[in-house]
C-alpha cells in the first residue's frame, strides 16, 4: 500500500523446489529363486539327455553347478553381491521418493497458505462483481507510451471493536508508479461535500454506505478526475498487530500534544512507535492542529511507515508480516499480485509524497461539511498525475496534465465555486495542519 524516503528489501516471491527427473537402470538383477529353478532344470536335462543345462559337454557343464568361474557351485557369492545391489537400489528409490514427497507436501502447504491469505484478503462476491464494472485500466501516458502508473482507492475504517460502521472514516487516493518507484498518498477529507446520484448532497464517506466499494470508487474517481484501477479496505484497529510484527514503525511527529486517544501524549520529532502508540496517534483529532485534517495526516504517516518497514524487511520475515497484513486488508489484489508489485520496487530508491485535498470547513443548512478549494485541487491533481511533488506549487506542470480538463475537476461537488472569502474565514482549513519537516 512507500524519503523522499527510500527502502528496498521487498518480498522476492516464492519458488517451490523442483525435483529433477531421476533415472535408474536395473542391470539384470535376478532373485535367488532364479538360480535354484535353473539348477533344477540342469539336473532334469542331464537325466533326459537334453542339451542346454546340467552336464552337457557342449556347454562345458552347468553354469550353476560343477566348476563355475564364480567359485563353488552354491553361487552364494554371486547371490550376496546381487542382494546388496538390489538393497542399495531400493534405499536410493526410497530416498528419492521421500524427497519428492517432501517437495510435493511443501508445494501443497505453500498453495494452501496462499489460498488462505487470498481468502482472508478477498472482498465479498457482491463487491467483487460490482467493482469489476467500475475499476478501469490505467490511462495511457501523455506521450503515447504505456505507463506503469495507476491509481488505487484506499478506504479505512477506524471503528472500535463492537462498532458497526457503514461509512468510511479514511479516504485516500494513491498513485503508484513502479517505473519511477514513486507513491503518492492523497487524503480526501471524509466530510467532503459531494452529490451522490439518487441521494442528493452528502459527505463523501457516505458513498460507501449507499453504494459499497463500487459506489466509493465511482464517487472518488469523478471527484479526482482519474481512472481507479485497484481498491483496498484497511481496518486501522487491526494494523496495531501489523506494526508490532514489523517491530514498530518510524514516524516524524510534527508537534507535541497532551494525552488524547488511549491516554497517550507525544513529543515532536522522529520516533519509533509500537502498535498501540501508532493506533492512538492515527486516531487523535482533538489535541492536534487542524483537527480532522491533522488526523488524516497522521493516518497517511502510519500507512507510509508500514509500507517502508515492509519493504525493508528480510525475506525470512515476510511470511509472518504478509499473514498479519492479510488480516487487516481486503482488496481486489491477490497475494501473488501484491508480491509481483513489490518486486517491481526492488533495487530502487522509493519516493513517497503525502498531501491532502485543499479544503476548508463549511456549515450549510445546519450540517458541517468540508468544502473543496477547486483551483488548488485541480493544480494538485495535475502535479500528482505528472509524478511531481503534489505540495510543490512552484513545479512546472507538463502540458499534457495542464490541458486535461478532468484532473481535479470535482464535477460532483456542489460546494461554492467562489470560496476565497469562505476559506479565509473558515474555522479550519488544510493549511492549519502542523507541517511535517
Amino acid at each position: 500500500m512507500p524519503q523522499g524516503a527510500s527502502g528496498s528489501a521487498a518480498p522476492s516471491g516464492f519458488r517451490p523446489a523442483t525435483a529433477g527427473r531421476a533415472s535408474h537402470a536395473q542391470g539384470g538383477f535376478r532373485p535367488a529363486a532364479y538360480g535354484a529353478a535353473h539348477a533344477s532344470r540342469g539336473a532334469h536335462g542331464a537325466g533326459q539327455g537334453q542339451p542346454g543345462f546340467g552336464g552337457n559337454a557342449a556347454y562345458g557343464g552347468s553354469p550353476y553347478g560343477g566348476q563355475s568361474p564364480f567359485g563353488n557351485g552354491d553361487s552364494d557369492n554371486l547371490i550376496k553381491v546381487r542382494k546388496k545391489r538390489h538393497k542399495g537400489a531400493k534405499i536410493a528409490l526410497i530416498i528419492v521418493g521421500i524427497v519428492l514427497a517432501l517437495v510435493v507436501a511443501a508445494g501443497a502447504a505453500l498453495a494452501l497458505w496462499i489460498n488462505s491469505l487470498n481468502s482472508s484478503m478477498s472482498l465479498s462476491e457482491e463487491d467483487r462483481q460490482a467493482l469489476s464494472q467500475v475499476l478501469e485500466q490505467p490511462a495511457q501516458a501523455a506521450d503515447g507510451q504505456e505507463s506503469s502508473a495507476f491509481y488505487m482507492l484506499i478506504l479505512g475504517s477506524d471503528a472500535r471493536e463492537g462498532d458497526t460502521a457503514s461509512r468510511s472514516d479514511v479516504t485516500m487516493l494513491a498513485r503508484i508508479d513502479p517505473d519511477t518507484a514513486t507513491v503518492d498518498l492523497i487524503s480526501i477529507p471524509r466530510d467532503t461535500m459531494v452529490t451522490i446520484e439518487g441521494q442528493g448532497t452528502q459527505k463523501i464517506n457516505a458513498a460507501y454506505a449507499f453504494g459499497g466499494a463500487a459506489g466509493a470508487v465511482e464517487c472518488v474517481s469523478e471527484f479526482a478526475g482519474v481512472p481507479i484501477s485497484h481498491y483496498a479496505e484497511v481496518h486501522f484497529d487491526e494494523l496495531e498487530n501489523v506494526v508490532d510484527t514489523l517491530g514498530g514503525i518510524w514516524v516524524d511527529v510534527p508537534e507535541s500534544f497532551d494525552a488524547g486517544n488511549g491516554g497517550m501524549a507525544f513529543e515532536a520529532g522522529e520516533q519509533k512507535l509500537n502498535g498501540e502508540q501508532a493506533l492512538a496517534y492515527a486516531r487523535e483529532r482533538y489535541n492536534v492542529s487542524g483537527g480532522d485534517f491533522g488526523r488524516a495526516q497522521a493516518q497517511r504517516q502510519i500507512v507510509e511507515g508500514i509500507i517502508k518497514q515492509v519493504l525493508a524487511s528480510s525475506p525470512a520475515e515476510l511470511p509472518n508480516i504478509i499473514g498479519q497484513l492479510a488480516e487487516s486488508v481486503s482488496t481486489d489484489y491477490s497475494v501473488t499480485d501484491m508480491v509481483a508489485l513489490a518486486q517491481q520496487f526492488l533495487g530502487k530508491d522509493m519516493t513517497m509524497y503525502s498531501a491532502a485535498c485543499p479544503s476548508y470547513s463549511l456549515s450549510q443548512d445546519g450540517v458541517s461539511y468540508v468544502a473543496t478549494m477547486f483551483d488548488e485541487w485541480r493544480a494538485m491533481m495535475q502535479r500528482v498525475d505528472a509524478g511531481l511533488d503534489p505540495n510543490d506549487e512552484t513545479a512546472e506542470i507538463p502540458e499534457a496534465q495542464a490541458s486535461d480538463p478532468n484532473l481535479g475537476a470535482a464535477t460532483n461537488s456542489p460546494a461554492p465555486q467562489q470560496y476565497e472569502d469562505l476559506a479565509a474565514n473558515a474555522g479550519l482549513t488544510t493549511d492549519d495542519v502542523a507541517p511535517v519537516e
